[in-house]
């Protein structure tokens, strides 16, 4: 996908966005950029933690919702990211280190480390920390109990 279709998909979702916010009767300044190939969008400011949810719960599904509003204008499936507030930005960082303290365990044991269950953004994070250090993980599990495991270097 081209950068000006990156930029068309953020544009399509702050519009998306800003309306639902004004539905709200919620303050927020949209931030739209492109990270690598995909459009990355992002809520800031006022009091928004209610649009993260519980373990960015409500965040999820407002993304999905964005989504499907840039899907509806393209017709073509997005990839965009939504955050709010930082909250997915500062998680990642979370997760670094979560990935980085099994990498350590399974480096100096030698053996599986299974996580905990984790969205598939929190896994794809794991899972590229763990590629980094040049070992191995799969996710294992099913539903909201997917996790990963981090396994030692072939």
């Amino acid at each position: 996908m081209s950068e000006t279709d990156l930029e068309r998909e953020g544009d399509i979702a702050a519009d998306f966005l800003e309306e639902l916010l004004d539905i709200a009767d919620l303050d927020g300044d949209i931030d739209i950029d492109v990270d690598g190939d995909r459009a990355a969008v992002e809520i800031i400011g006022g009091n928004l933690g209610h649009l993260v949810g519980r373990e960015g719960e409500v965040l999820d599904a407002l993304q999905e919702l964005t989504r499907l509003a840039v899907y509806r204008e393209t017709g073509a499936r997005s990839r965009l990211m939504l955050d709010v507030d930082g909250h997915r930005a500062t998680r990642k960082a979370e997760l670094v280190e979560i990935a980085a303290e099994a990498i350590e365990r399974v480096k100096a044991d030698g053996e599986s480390v299974a996580l905990a269950a984790m969205s598939p953004f929190e896994r794809k994070v794991v899972h590229d920390a763990v590629a980094d250090a040049g070992l191995r993980s799969e996710s294992d599990g099913a539903g909201p109990g997917r996790h990963v495991v981090v396994l030692p270097a072939e």
